[in-house]
């Protein structure tokens, strides 16, 4: 019998939450906002009805990239990422600290 391993969370200084991924919230919205069910969803995306359950409603912190990305499609929408107006480079940082 295999031990069991703890798991373990990486916090990234970019990128913090205290409860679960911030994703989970959009994706909550995004779900409301396209009038389907969570049926209509999974038929649309093959996500279980449980895995989004437990998005929303349960334990579920950090939902895998390819779910989140099935429910965006199969909701009709497309995720996009957008250069931020600033960016500070490694040598301000560098700088600044």
């Amino acid at each position: 019998m295999a031990a069991h391993k703890p798991t373990v969370l990486r916090l990234y200084k970019s990128y913090n939450f205290t409860d679960k991924d911030p994703i989970i919230d959009q994706l909550r919205t995004l779900v409301q906002d396209s009038g389907m069910s969570y049926r209509d969803v999974h038929d649309a995306s093959d996500v279980s009805i449980s895995c989004m359950y437990q998005w929303f409603h349960g334990k579920t912190r950090r939902p895998t990239h390819a779910a989140i990305m099935a429910v965006i499609r199969a909701c009709g929408y497309d995720l996009k990422m957008v250069r931020r107006a600033r960016v500070i480079d490694m040598a301000e940082r560098r700088k600044r600290a």
